[in-house]
């Protein structure tokens, strides 16, 4: 299997080489999960990364787990729940081919991101295949081995745009003791109220989620803390709470149902309601609001720019192209400087995240 791996990792790189002299460009794909997600890319031709799979290393005790980018994402959940260990961030899996590659690329989390952290903040290091057809390190595979970390974190969210993320190693989580969910049909501003209050004090609280007038609050910890917190959040205990925030993660629930388009916005956890409630869904104490809306996009942005709002058109069926929010000119020309040092011949996923690069 390693000489496989590396026979592929340099069939790679002949493929970069090539385009290098070509003039050609480059679609980075492993699972193609969230082919949805990001701008339609130019003609280009596809540099499949599926192949590249399996757990390279995994040392329990130690909290790490080192991969390939095309190792399909339950594949690594299974080997972490046999030590009874997990993501922390939460990764959705949108279907059966979801890779890590695929994950990290889009820093993709879920529920329990407002509180343990996103996806790059798990990357320790990362292996990359730059736009030279170089094949370069970066970190380690323990957190005291901060060499190169920030490149490892630039990596993950950059939609394939500076490199291929061909392994990453990630620290990895304990499962806890116990989790129990609570839900209370309340009005949105008692649940805001609420959030915050619960907000300030030392609650083991993994998750949150208000859609329709009810309030859903995920506790996970020891047994004691969880019955301790449990008294100060009250509502009714919800049956079945694993399929719950299995179909948050995975956008199963009936809410992301729709042929609407949906935003994701981010914005202050007690910013006030702009958008309709009943097409608005709430996580992360308020912080992240998912929105269904076939309003035009420019209405939308506007809208989330009066409430000092980042807003993201996350999936939609219609010819939208402009799905990330503008950046300002100088960041701008800081992303362009950062493709051009990662990927000088403009060759890696031209035009996914803006049609500047």
């Amino acid at each position: 299997m390693h000489n496989t791996q590396n026979d592929f990792s340099k069939q790679l790189q002949n493929e970069v080489l090539q385009a290098i002299a070509t003039g050609n460009t480059l679609t980075i794909r492993t699972g193609g999960s969230k082919d949805f997600y990001g701008r339609r890319v130019t003609a280009s031709n596809i540099l499949s990364i599926a192949e590249h799979q399996g757990i390279i290393s995994y040392e329990p005790t130690e909290l790490v787990i080192k991969a390939r980018s095309g190792t399909p994402l339950k594949v690594i959940q299974q080997a972490l729940a046999e030590n009874k260990q997990m993501l922390a961030f939460e990764p959705p899996a949108y279907n059966e081919k979801t890779t890590l590659g695929g994950t990290l690329a889009g820093n993709f989390s879920g529920p329990r991101r407002a509180y343990n952290g996103a996806a790059r903040d798990y990357v320790l290091g990362c292996t990359i295949l730059n736009g030279k057809a170089e094949l370069l390190s970066f970190g380690g595979q323990v957190m005291k081995n901060v060499a190169g970390y920030d490149v490892s974190r630039l990596m993950t969210g950059a939609l394939g745009t500076l490199g291929v993320i061909m392994d990453a190693s990630i620290k990895v989580a304990p499962m806890p003791e116990a989790e129990i969910t609570f839900m209370q049909t309340i009005s949105l501003d008692e649940a805001s109220t609420k959030l915050h209050q619960w907000s300030r004090l030392p609650l083991p609280i993994s998750a949150s989620c208000f859609y329709q007038d009810k309030l859903y609050i995920r506790l996970s910890g020891t047994e004691k803390a969880i019955d301790k917190a449990g008294k100060t959040i009250g509502g009714n205990q919800l049956n079945n709470a694993q399929i719950f925030w299995q179909s948050i993660t995975d956008q199963t629930h009936s809410f992301f149902q729709s042929e609407q388009a949906l935003w994701r916005l981010s914005v202050a956890s007690n910013t006030a309601v702009l958008f309709p409630q009943e097409n608005t869904l709430y996580e992360w104490g308020g912080a992240l609001r998912w929105l269904k809306s076939n309003a035009a996009p420019a209405t939308i942005r506007s809208d989330s720019h009066l409430i000092n709002g980042h807003c993201i058109l996350f999936r939609s069926t219609g010819s939208h192209n402009e799905i990330f929010q503008p950046l300002p000119a100088p960041l701008l020309k800081l992303h362009l400087r950062l493709k051009h040092a990662f990927d000088p011949y403009g060759i890696f996923n031209i035009g996914r995240m803006y049609p500047d690069f």
